[in-house]
């Protein structure tokens, strides 16, 4: 692990004033869809043997995960809407009643919870659960490293911002996945402390991490799905969006809110701007 960067909330010291939050699939790495549509769908349709119903499944699962309000769920989150889904139009899904409690009750979306929710249950929809979530792991760490890129800007605009604010990295996906994309970008250097799917919510994480003693406006969560706004408003701070597809544009414009954002502060009506451009972008 990169010693630099703190991997914990125990390692991590506050050094400046302000505080970015950056989630990376979809936001910093250009890693979201490739991962959905080459990963995560095609496994799911392969644990639960829903061959026959192949290409219906993937779209469905791209729609939910990618192009709707629902994009950047966690994992868990996605696996229980389409199996409710399948459930009530194609087959029924044994044991789907627990992988319901565990996503509604857990405190972490982590592959240890989840084992742990399998000993007290012996759950055969947790077990499937589990399972898909090992392929999905080995399946992503098996892609082509030359596909998984940051996207153009982000160097430039990450970079300099390491003088102005502390940089976290708050997200859902895989810590291993995250830590290893990062390093061989050469982004990780930047990070002060990398929060991943085992270290809690993204709103956990951002609740934690203001109690090193950041004000409020003097924090800012960039990400490209409706879960981090929902992590920032939780905590009243504000949020970026980066818009699918339009990411280049979404970094050029956020090097001058950064920029903003730690001379001036951001104002609640930019904010109502900003939200209101990005729901409207996935729900158009």
């Amino acid at each position: 692990m990169d010693t630099k960067t703190s991997h914990s909330f125990s390692e991590f010291k506050k050094t400046k004033d302000f505080l970015l939050c950056v989630d990376s699939d979809g936001c910093v790495m250009d890693t979201m869809d490739i991962k959905h549509k080459k990963c995560f769908g095609p496994c799911f349709v392969a644990e639960w043997q829903l061959e026959k119903y192949n290409d219906e499944m993937l779209e469905r699962w791209n729609e939910i995960n990618l192009y709707s309000m629902d994009r950047g769920i966690n994992r868990y989150k996605g696996l229980e809407i389409i199996l409710n889904e399948i459930n009530d139009k194609y087959i029924s899904v044994e044991g789907l009643e627990d992988l319901r409690n565990w996503v509604s009750t857990t405190g972490e979306f982590s592959f240890s919870s989840l084992e742990a929710e399998i000993k007290k249950t012996d759950s055969p929809c947790l077990k499937k659960a589990s399972n898909w979530s090992k392929m999905v792991n080995k399946s992503i760490h098996e892609l082509d490293e030359d596909e998984l890129l940051p996207f153009d800007g982000v160097h430039e605009i990450l970079m300099p911002a390491k003088s102005l604010a502390d940089i976290a990295i708050v997200s859902s996906a895989n810590p291993d996945a995250v830590h290893k994309e990062w390093t061989k970008h050469g982004l990780l250097d930047v990070v002060d402390i990398l929060l991943a799917q085992d270290a809690g919510t993204k709103s956990f994480c951002i609740k934690r991490l203001m109690e090193f003693g950041y004000d409020k406006k003097h924090v800012l969560m960039i990400g490209d799905a409706p879960g981090d706004m929902s992590a920032a408003e939780a905590n009243g701070v504000f949020f970026f969006p980066v818009l699918a597809g339009r990411e280049k544009e979404s970094w050029a414009q956020l090097g001058d809110i950064i920029k903003k954002f730690t001379s001036t502060g951001l104002n609640e009506q930019l904010q109502k701007e900003l939200k209101e451009k990005f729901i409207k972008h996935l729900t158009k």
